[in-house]
């Protein structure tokens, strides 16, 4: 699934992608076409129709090669482990107990994912930790409780639900460079980064303390001891990706969450 840098870049290639399957079912199509619904003042279709031209030629821009290249452009999920801030759409369905697999938090009138489940919906739809919803089925989420959040996937039928997020737009990732000894630059202790080495490879790329891991090459380590993370690294290759959030954020988003679910049921699998 292409990542969007904005929900409106998704929605204008979703109507391109429309508009041209129109186009291509029609031999001959009309020089110009509306698929628009009735206009507020009043005008018919056939006068919307002399207005607008078809969006293949649109002020001598070839929209459908560019919506093409804007999803190009943002494929950098192609790299699992490399947080892109984009936006991308999914479709979720109900476990047998009727469930998407995930828990919630708000932070800044945004809705948070704060527990991926192992092994539901959720899970292998690729959701992680930090993932911000923006939009379910026909309903935008800003501004409303956890609470309201639930009600709205309660309220969904078992399969097809469309859900729209933006990827992880309060962590950021930094490729790291094992040295000869197999170190990157930084201790950590419960998954906070505590200490940078001087002139390490963390150093260098700007690893900041009081900053909460969450994953190492993709693969979520949250709820992990300290000792799986490091044999995690280790086995890594000589470059290493981690994902890491200021720990102020990353405490407010869990402060309602049992450590034990968070060690228990939160998904550790490498997207």
């Amino acid at each position: 699934m292409s990542l969007y840098p904005s929900l409106e870049d998704l929605k204008l290639d979703e109507f391109v992608k429309a508009q041209n399957q129109i186009i291509q079912q029609n031999d001959n199509p009309p020089p110009y076409m509306a698929i628009c619904p009735p206009h507020p003042s009043g005008m018919d279709q056939d006068s919307l129709g002399a207005m607008y031209p078809i969006l293949n030629d649109y002020m001598g821009v070839e929209l459908s090669t560019l919506a093409q290249n804007n999803a190009v452009a943002h494929t950098f999920h192609d790299i699992p482990s490399y947080v892109t801030n984009g936006v991308r759409k999914l479709v979720l369905c109900k476990d047998s107990k009727g469930q998407v697999g995930l828990k919630l938090s708000t932070f800044n009138n945004g809705v948070f994912i704060s527990v991926v489940i192992q092994n539901s919906p959720a899970a292998k739809a690729g959701l992680r930790f930090g993932d911000q919803i923006l939009q379910i089925n026909e309903d935008f989420i800003a501004g409303m409780s956890v609470d309201k959040v639930n009600k709205i996937f309660r309220e969904c039928s078992v399969n097809n639900i469309n859900v729209i997020v933006r990827d992880r737009p309060l962590e950021r990732s930094i490729n790291l460079y094992k040295d000869r000894a197999g170190h990157v630059g930084f201790q950590f202790k419960n998954g906070k980064i505590t200490d940078i080495v001087k002139d390490s490879s963390a150093a260098r790329n700007g690893v900041l303390t009081d900053h909460q891991l969450l994953e190492v090459n993709g693969q979520n380590i949250i709820g992990l001891k300290d000792k799986q993370i490091v044999e995690i690294i280790a086995k890594a290759s000589d470059m290493i990706t981690i994902t890491i959030i200021p720990v102020s954020i990353y405490d407010h988003m869990i402060k309602k969450i049992a450590p034990s679910l968070i060690k228990n049921i939160m998904d550790h699998s490498t997207i």
